[in-house]
């Protein structure tokens, strides 16, 4: 992975237990923004699964928010991250670099989230 980890600071939190209640403060803590669309994004999940009558939808939010608070708890490897995707979306020069480094933040998150 490219220089982005934590500096000297370390994580702004402990990464927390995996599920909403524990992911929801903790995005309360370091994305307050994203409170609201973590909420939207539970109650399709939820009504989802019922539908479904699969555990799929759940395990679906579960890791994605785990990735997301695995990547934002760490200032510069979030800060990277969303230049990455500023990167990628101004449609300006070749995206392959861009892509490469976000899926290997992706994948170091993931680990770090305890889901690889």
């Amino acid at each position: 992975m490219s220089a982005q980890l934590d500096g000297p600071y370390g994580p702004l939190i402990p990464m927390p237990e995996l599920t909403p209640d524990a992911l929801r403060a903790a995005v309360a803590k370091i994305a307050p923004s994203q409170v609201p669309e973590l909420t939207r994004r539970l109650f399709e999940a939820t009504t989802n699964a019922q539908q479904t009558q699969s555990l799929a939808p759940l395990r679906s939010f579960i890791h994605y928010w785990a990735v997301f608070v695995a990547i934002q708890r760490h200032p510069q490897r979030a800060a990277r991250f969303r230049e990455l995707e500023l990167f990628i979306d101004t449609g300006e020069g070749d995206p392959m670099d861009a892509v490469t480094e976000i899926r290997q933040i992706w994948e170091a998150a993931e680990a770090e989230a305890g889901l690889r």
